[in-house]
């Protein structure tokens, strides 16, 4: 069954495009990873599920409940850690919880929830005391509260130091080994990459590309990196290695050593050659297989 179905929806804010023309589908039981850049319609997009926005055009269904029109019974499925929240400062960990409990008139335990997302030992000092790691933790909870169908987590690793980022991952598999369908929006490569089943990429306002992750590799021509230590470069050179047949992208690293390249397996010597013939001293180089960083910049034209 499909989860989510967002067919041709735009939304314009008088003339800015936030969203242009968008449509995918999420599968029941999916981890569907949600990336682009902050300001890319990421967010706009969970707001539209959510009936907070309206779109200009198109609609989006929710286990086949339009969310324009049935919006009350959509919700009823999802659990959501949006990225806008506010705690209650005068409310504990434990009472945001039962609260929770309450309005989806659930029955469980507070404490295992608290203690599932690593603050029970928080779970009486009041909301107006967490850092920002806990507060993210707290609202996590709340969305897992009467084990939602749909989880809709937006920038859920916000805040959280590295330990928190992988027990947020290891929340999110257990999720969907549950059944849960998960819609997972960030700008954090790294995350979406190690739990995600597909990967969308927002870029302004458009989706630039839909498909697993070895399937955006396979697009890109088997999707290689190519790592070339130089000692000294001009910028024309790099336009001249982005015209080879074969090459998605070219770009110095940040320490202005290395220039690296997406291409096909059958384009990597025609690279070294390239820049042999434009003078440039070529130290050393090495293949890797192209990460989702890498497609990311193949997809939005270098954009990081």
């Amino acid at each position: 069954m499909v989860a989510i179905q967002v067919e041709n929806v735009s939304k314009r804010y008088g003339t800015l495009t936030a969203l242009d023309r968008v449509g995918f589908t999420v599968e029941e039981g999916e981890i569907f990873g949600f990336l682009g850049p902050n300001g890319a319609g990421k967010s706009t997009m969970i707001n539209i599920f959510l009936d907070f926005v309206r779109p200009t055009e198109g609609t989006v269904s929710i286990f086949g409940h339009n969310c324009q029109q049935e919006g009350h019974l959509a919700r009823e499925r999802m659990g959501v850690l949006p990225e806008g929240y506010s705690v209650y400062d005068r409310l504990t960990g434990r009472q945001h919880v039962e609260f929770a409990i309450n309005s989806k008139d659930a029955d469980e335990e507070p404490m295992k929830l608290l203690e599932r997302v690593g603050i029970r030992d928080a779970a009486d000092r009041k909301a107006g005391g967490y850092s920002k790691g806990m507060a993210q933790r707290l609202v996590l909870a709340m969305a897992l509260v009467g084990k939602p169908d749909l989880l809709i987590l937006d920038e859920p690793t916000t805040g959280l130091d590295p330990n928190g980022a992988r027990e947020m991952r290891t929340i999110i598999t257990e999720e969907s080994e549950r059944g849960a369908t998960v819609f997972f929006s960030s700008h954090i490569l790294e995350q979406v990459e190690a739990v995600c089943d597909r990967v969308g990429i927002l870029y302004q306002g458009e989706l630039a590309a839909i498909d697993t992750i070895e399937g955006l590799r396979e697009s890109m021509g088997g999707g290689t990196k190519l790592q070339i230590t130089v000692n000294d470069i001009d910028e024309g050179v790099l336009d001249s290695i982005e015209s080879l047949d074969g090459v998605e992208n070219a770009w110095l690293s940040n320490d202005g050593r290395k220039v690296e390249v997406t291409c096909s397996n059958d384009a990597k010597l025609d690279v070294v050659i390239a820049l042999d013939d434009a003078g440039v001293d070529v130290s050393d180089f090495r293949t890797d297989e192209a990460s989702l960083e890498d497609m990311f910049a193949a997809y939005t034209g270098g954009s990081r």
